[in-house]
């Protein structure tokens, strides 16, 4: 059977260094954990070893699923779900704390991530979140304030996760052989209590605008979001910067003021 698919970003990781590296970040003993894209379970078999107390696989190749399901057939703690994770509603698996994992597919994996930090259940009951990224697109996420890779995604992701480790992965530890490095990242959740942003989705918008001009004095884009009035209540804001080189907290202050707006 071939189970490499171009299409759906396939690289499956064998290095078993690396795997059993990705594994002992998160305790996972008789804990509930979820895998995204296990392929054909590689890092599924390590997982196993630390005897969770539940494991969820999500497969969106159906021929990959079939497989895994028919793998595992024996092993009661796993289940098998052929689905689409973007289009998956991942709070049906909440139960307890949960640990999730993935080698995600390389061009949904920023689409993942958010999807994740969207869910205020999923994030409110997270143990650990240790998922494998391109590099190029990790370095965006781990960013801090100010640097050359500080953007949207660093700005997003740190107000609801932290950032415990992070290591990188040579091309040579995948079948096919990527052209790119990869990044795992293992997050922790964070409750910023400076700030209260009720829907995410609300963060995302403002910071698409503001960073849609991204060379740009943001003055022009913030009148899309907030009128004179509003913008007087966000001590600190200077208009006449370029997005980049504005603070995280100027950002969730103005997507505070946009939802009471």
């Amino acid at each position: 059977m071939k189970f490499f698919k171009k299409s759906l970003g396939q690289n499956f990781l064998i290095e078993k260094n690396i795997i059993k590296k990705i594994v002992n970040l998160a305790y996972i003993n008789k804990k509930n954990v979820l895998e995204i894209g296990p392929g054909k379970g590689y890092l599924t078999d390590e997982i196993l070893k630390k005897k969770p107390k539940n494991l969820i696989l999500i497969e969106k190749d159906y021929n990959l699923a079939k497989y895994l399901k028919e793998k595992y057939s024996a092993v009661k703690t796993v289940t098998v779900i052929n689905s689409d994770i973007l289009k998956f509603d991942l709070t049906s698996l909440l139960k307890r704390k949960l640990s999730i994992l993935g080698n995600l597919p390389y061009n949904i994996s920023s689409q993942i991530l958010i999807k994740v930090l969207k869910e205020e259940k999923i994030i409110n009951n997270l143990d650990n979140l240790i998922f494998m990224f391109q590099k190029e697109l990790g370095e965006k996420i781990i960013s801090k304030f100010p640097s050359k890779h500080y953007g949207r995604l660093s700005i997003i992701t740190s107000f609801k996760l932290k950032i415990i480790k992070k290591f990188l992965v040579s091309p040579n530890c995948f079948f096919p052989k990527p052209k790119v490095t990869s990044m795992v990242i293992h997050f922790k959740p964070y409750k910023n209590k400076s700030f209260y942003i009720k829907n995410l989705s609300n963060l995302e918008k403002v910071t698409n605008i503001l960073f849609s001009n991204k060379r740009k004095m943001i003055n022009k884009n913030l009148k899309k979001i907030l009128n004179d009035k509003n913008l007087k209540k966000i001590s600190g804001l200077n208009q006449n910067l370029r997005p980049e080189n504005i603070s995280p907290n100027i950002f969730y202050k103005i997507t505070e003021v946009f939802e009471t707006n």
